[in-house]
């Protein structure tokens, strides 16, 4: 019973803290500190690398001694193993279902950390080993010319003749949106993603954003979620903006994507069970898994099949000033590219595995992913960045995708499961049950 009494006095205040009850078996109360001490590293592990910590809004002193005095990174990777060997001690018979799935959600947390830490440190991964450490999957890595048929069903579908990445880009170009109307354009496709939200999911009182463009960033669009079911939604103007990112950022940034993902798992865990560890997302976890595979098929879901196309015709192009009746033709190649999404993955773990220069990487996602020059380049910089992630946005989507068709055939059904895989701690594993 030592454990207990070491314990219950920092499970209590944390309970008082975060709104949760305040008496619970020795094993919860175990979760509890393991939880509170996992922050506190992933914390201190931000100060050593920038980015690494993607939100907090938990408890305030936890981030001042954090920025105070944060232990060096050998001295992170022993807290990790710490944590990971008493979390294994942690006896299941005294753990409910729930309770159960949160020391499977915290484990999977601590083996990314270990991972990401040791990366820090120097060590060596190969690209697989690295995604299976930080997010919780092996992806496969198919070889590029298993895509050469994809290519050939979009070669049909674009006009002219030459080189296909040449002949995509020339074709999309007709459809950007003019910078003087990309705000407005952007405001309504979020709209209508929150829309199509609300009709299935509840959203916590008060939720907001704010919408901000921005320059010189890897990536095209980006949610930094403050805490108070209120997010920071940026969108990156450095390349042209297409018609079809209005609905893919709005969706994918917020409805039903990260903002939704955060301000749920705010109100329901973090607040209404006490679980502090998910007031911190480190960004290089399973939980990225989860969120940028929901945040993608999020979507789909909200516009299933020909519903994205024909929104956009209809409401979009014009605010816009696009011609409405070019949208099916648009529709077509954007549906049919994304199959190639994970040829992207093939190019990371060439590159990264040293096996491809950069020019060599450029020219493949040109190739392979119908990227114009720009935009390839500002791929490679997003995977000089953030390497392996890129796994979440495909396999990840994949994943969710399976998992929520699962459930049922009804969108009542899909939408049910959909709520519970961003509401709940979901962890890569949960999505193959």
């Amino acid at each position: 019973m030592k454990i207990r009494h070491a314990v219950s006095a920092v499970a209590l205040a944390a309970a008082l803290l975060l709104g949760a009850p305040a008496f619970a078996s020795p094993g919860s109360e175990l979760l509890d500190k393991i939880a509170g001490d996992f922050v506190r590293m992933t914390l201190e592990a931000g100060e050593r690398e920038p980015g690494y910590v993607d939100a907090y809004y938990g408890p305030r002193e936890y981030l001042t001694a954090a920025k105070v005095a944060p232990r060096p990174v050998y001295l992170l990777r022993k807290e990790a193993d710490r944590l990971q060997q008493l979390l294994a001690h942690v006896p299941d018979k005294q753990l409910t279902p729930d309770q159960r799935r949160r020391k499977l959600f915290l484990k999977g947390q601590l083996r990314a950390a270990q991972t990401r830490l040791a990366m820090i440190a120097g060590d060596k991964f190969s690209f697989e080993d690295e995604a299976q450490g930080l997010f919780g999957v092996r992806p496969v890595i198919k070889p590029l010319k298993s895509y050469d048929p994809i290519l050939a069903r979009i070669d049909k579908l674009v006009p002219g003749k030459g080189d296909l990445a040449a002949r995509v880009d020339a074709f999309q170009n007709q459809y950007v949106i003019p910078t003087d109307k990309v705000e407005a354009v952007m405001q309504a496709g979020i709209a209508a993603c929150k829309a199509k939200t609300e009709q299935h999911i509840k959203l916590p009182a008060g939720e907001r954003f704010d919408l901000e463009f921005v320059t010189k960033k890897p990536w095209s669009g980006y949610n930094w979620y403050k805490g108070g079911a209120h997010s920071l939604i940026q969108i990156n103007t450095d390349l042209p903006i297409y018609i079809s990112r209005a609905l893919d950022l709005g969706c994918h940034e917020g409805y039903p994507g990260h903002h939704v993902l955060n301000a749920l798992l705010e109100e329901k865990l973090t607040k209404g069970k006490g679980w502090v560890e998910f007031s911190v997302y480190p960004l290089f976890s399973p939980q990225s898994l989860i969120a940028e595979g929901s945040a993608n098929f999020g979507i789909e879901l909200a516009f299933p099949g020909q519903a994205k196309t024909a929104f956009e015709r209809d409401k979009l192009y014009l605010l816009a000033g696009l011609d409405p009746k070019t949208a099916k033709a648009y529709g077509e190649l954007q549906e049919a590219k994304g199959a190639l999404s994970s040829s992207g993955n093939t190019v990371a773990a060439e590159y990264l595995g040293g096996r491809m220069t950069k020019e060599q990487a450029v020219l493949a996602l040109m190739k392979y992913g119908l990227y114009s020059r720009g935009a390839a380049e500002k791929r490679v910089s997003f995977i000089e960045t953030y390497r392996s992630y890129v796994i979440n946005y495909n396999i990840g989507q994949d994943m969710v995708r399976a998992h929520v068709h699962r459930a049922g055939k009804t969108e009542d059904a899909r939408w049910k499961a959909m709520e519970r895989v961003i509401s709940e701690p979901t962890t890569p594993a949960d999505l193959a049950k």
